[in-house]
């Protein structure tokens, strides 16, 4: 596996749930129920902060420190994931896209600056208990898009099927 293919795996996967929400009203986006009482915008931003930590964390790799709060959120995403819940709620939508691709901006800077080998090497960094830093990517970001994603069709499916008169 190369780079370009790294970066296409997380390219095709940020795609799939951009295609599904593409054409969905403002509105749409912030009604709760998508995955349990978030919303599309709740997802994106759940997203968006995991993409932030392993950023953040990328970063204190890169200077040889251990990252604390990436693997806090590792090991307990339940919590994680509740505690950036209840402190983004209500989030302003163009805020929330914003944000969304920006970080991703970074990531894939912080990725395309790595050696392969640091990013494949299960063994590269300890903390990761035998997991290359791509699978703590796959795992944090790519794996919760897929995970999202059936949710977010039925959801949207769901909302055209209720809209159809509207339109």
């Amino acid at each position: 596996m190369d780079l370009d293919q790294l970066l296409d795996e997380l390219d095709n996967s940020r795609e799939k749930l951009l295609l599904v929400i593409a054409d969905l009203p403002d509105e749409a986006l912030m009604i709760p129920g998508v995955w349990g009482e978030w919303s599309i915008a709740d997802i994106l931003v759940n997203l968006t902060v995991w993409e932030a930590e392993l950023v953040t964390g990328i970063m204190r790799l890169d200077q040889g420190k251990r990252p604390e709060q990436l693997l806090a959120a590792l090991t307990q995403p339940d919590a994680y994931d509740t505690a950036r819940y209840t402190e983004n709620k209500g989030r302003d939508l163009d805020r929330v896209f914003d944000d969304w691709q920006q970080v991703r901006v970074q990531l894939e800077e912080w990725i395309e600056t790595m050696p392969l080998r640091h990013l494949t090497n299960p063994n590269r960094y300890k903390w990761f208990a035998g997991k290359s830093l791509w699978q703590v990517i796959q795992a944090a970001i790519i794996a919760r898009e897929k995970r999202f994603l059936p949710h977010v069709q039925l959801w949207v499916q769901r909302w055209r099927f209720e809209h159809e008169e509207e339109e």
